[in-house]
């Protein structure tokens, strides 16, 4: 494996994209997802290379002749990196690079070294550590030297700043072989375990709290609906993978109702699977939520793939089958009217807003609260004069129809969301009848 460095990048690395398909299949982007991961990491694109190629070449994937051609067109545009938008064995990019002469990365390198510059918590620069080591070691030909130790302060994975896959997991400049590899991420496993074990008593803390988890593809909108509608000041950005941390905040969507609204990090179209594995621990978030908001560009067009490739990391997660409102957000800034109405048309339920605008959000208040509350049921309660919470519940939670009162006991006849029951139970009035639901 190519070391890792450090150093500052004083010019902007030029970029050949490279796409390779089978005959059949069809680009499907033109490269745009590619161009925008490319340009978050740094770099400036200077050229497009797509083939279609009949079958995958155990030694260059796209064929020596392909590979020569793609040379020439490196040396025209000037470029010094070549990434491809697909997956590439260690073989193949050393074969590459001989015929090429340039460094070549592939699509998991580019979001892996992407992640590593934006992570900024101790807890996502281990993530970020553990998943370029995972996709490293089954890569390494020979001794290497990149790691600072992780036990000693922290790898510094995403605090290096320099060339488009080679920002790593140090400074420190040691040789290490496998056996220290694999002994590094058995550390990084074990760290993130406690953190991921702390994470856990923290959502077992919330118990009894609603909770919704916003999740979507990359600059979907989802940190300015959080700030929206929280009031917050998390760190938004028009970027990929602007945050990488998840950020919890209470939400108020109408007097009485508290939920706790966490924002997780943004998917995006094969996302590297040890990525996934490594933040297991930042999308806890989504699979304990009660609610996930899934959030969508939808000025997008590409946004019905998006939609796609989220709902197939849910499904990696264990999510596939949690409770879900889709959010079609940045509907201010849509052009092609036609795809709003297929994807509204796809997903009648859907809440359209602007979440820059505070534009569709009572809306959106609404559907979470009809989620909130569940199903109604129409109840009886009685209890002592001397205890208030029990109608100030009722008030705040649900709808007071009718209330009696004697020398001792008061009776209150409401309607309670389901999801609230317990909460009513737990206040041990004297006497609680469901008449109805």
């Amino acid at each position: 494996m190519e070391k890792f460095r450090s150093d500052l990048q004083v010019n902007q690395e030029k970029a050949t994209l490279v796409a390779a398909v089978q005959r059949g299949a069809v680009f499907n982007d033109d490269l745009a997802e590619l161009t925008a991961l490319a340009e978050s990491a740094g770099a400036l694109v200077v050229d497009r290379f797509q083939q279609k190629i009949r079958t995958i070449h155990p030694a260059t994937y796209i064929g020596r002749g392909k590979a020569e051609q793609l040379a020439e067109r490196v040396q025209q545009f000037e470029s010094n990196v070549v990434i491809f938008d697909n997956d590439l064995s260690p073989a193949q990019i050393r074969e590459l690079e001989k015929i090429i002469k340039v460094k070549v990365l592939d699509r998991s390198e580019l979001i892996l070294d992407i992640f590593a510059s934006r992570a900024q918590t101790h807890q996502a620069k281990l993530q970020v550590d553990l998943a370029q080591l995972e996709y490293t070691y089954p890569r390494l030909t020979r001794m290497w030297s990149h790691l600072d130790t992780v036990a000693g302060g922290g790898g510094t994975a995403a605090g290096s700043v320099g060339a488009i896959g080679v920002r790593g997991t140090g400074e420190k400049q040691l040789e290490i072989d496998r056996r220290l590899v694999q002994k590094r991420i058995t550390e990084l496993k074990r760290e993130l375990e406690q953190i991921d074990r702390r994470k856990m008593r923290e959502i077992e803390g919330r118990r009894g709290i609603f909770t919704v988890g916003l999740v979507g593809y990359t600059n979907a909108g989802k940190s300015t609906l959080l700030n929206t509608l929280t009031d917050s000041d998390v760190y938004v950005e028009d970027q990929l993978f602007a945050t990488l941390d998840t950020r919890t905040r209470k939400w108020i969507p109408e007097n009485g109702v508290e939920i706790l609204l966490s924002d997780t990090v943004g998917f995006v179209r094969r996302l590297p699977h040890q990525l996934v594995a490594s933040f297991k621990a930042t999308l806890e978030e989504a699979v304990n939520a009660d609610l996930l908001l899934h959030v969508v560009d939808l000025a997008n067009p590409e946004a019905l793939d998006q939609i796609e490739s989220v709902d197939k990391v849910l499904d990696e997660i264990g999510c596939g089958d949690k409770p879900t409102v889709m959010v079609l957000n940045k509907a201010d800034a849509v052009y092609a009217l036609s795809q709003v109405e297929i994807i509204q048309t796809l997903y009648p339920e859907a809440v359209t807003c602007s979440a820059r605008n505070r534009v569709g959000l009572d809306e959106l208040a609404t559907a979470v609260l009809s989620r909130y509350r569940g199903s109604e049921v129409h109840l009886r309660v009685q209890s002592h004069h001397a205890d208030g919470r029990i109608r100030s519940f009722l008030q705040a939670y649900g709808r007071i129809l009718q209330e009696d009162y004697d020398d001792t006991l008061f009776s209150i006849e409401a309607v309670l969301g389901q999801r609230q029951l317990p909460g009513l139970k737990r206040l041990h009035p004297v006497h609680l009848e469901i008449l109805a639901g």
